[in-house]
């Protein structure tokens, strides 16, 4: 039974994508993360680019960020995203896409958003967080202010440094490990 942890929607259930593609985000390990990251937002757009259930982008909205892009490749993951906000009555604060990754954010670059939040939390198999985040570099992707939160397997060692981004916090929770990336200053 997942959870939204805080904010405007706190305690509503949240459903998981039928099948063993994805593993939820438990509601201890979100809390933690919010914590280091927020734990409230004051407006801003939040990217998921590998989005599930939805529950770690519906936390960002639920905690005061307005808008979500919500990405994920599979078809039972985006209905039950969809499902999910409309569950916390958000639907019209995200748009959901479904897409690969890095197609995505092709897509996003052609847009010229920035993002005051970017969340990663690939399938632990398929890593593709350092090439990712060197695109969010390079194409500026990231308000300067702005967070990167990466939830990883604990036996993968990201980088302190990648491109602009310095990681300024490291967690681990068991079997999961969270990494928080923030530009460089000058």
């Amino acid at each position: 039974m997942m959870r939204v942890v805080s904010g405007k929607c706190k305690g509503l259930s949240l459903k998981a994508v039928p099948g063993m593609s994805t593993r939820p985000t438990t509601d201890k390990v979100k809390e933690a993360m919010f914590n280091i990251i927020g734990p409230y937002f004051e407006g801003g757009t939040v990217l998921d680019l590998f989005g599930g259930s939805g529950g770690l982008s519906i936390e960002a909205l639920s905690r005061g960020m307005e808008k979500a892009i919500i990405v994920d490749r599979e078809m039972k993951a985006i209905k039950t995203i969809k499902d999910n906000l409309e569950t916390c009555n958000l639907t019209s604060n995200a748009e959901v896409y479904r897409n690969d990754a890095e197609r995505a954010v092709k897509a996003i670059i052609k847009r010229e958003i920035q993002f005051d939040l970017i969340i990663l939390d690939p399938p632990y198999k398929k890593q593709q967080i350092v090439t990712l985040m060197e695109i969010f570099d390079e194409k500026n992707l990231l308000d300067s202010n702005g967070t990167i939160l990466v939830e990883h397997a604990t036996d993968i060692e990201l980088p302190e440094v990648i491109g602009n981004f310095e990681r300024k916090k490291a967690e681990k929770y068991g079997i999961c490990a969270v990494s928080v990336y923030h530009k460089r200053m000058e």
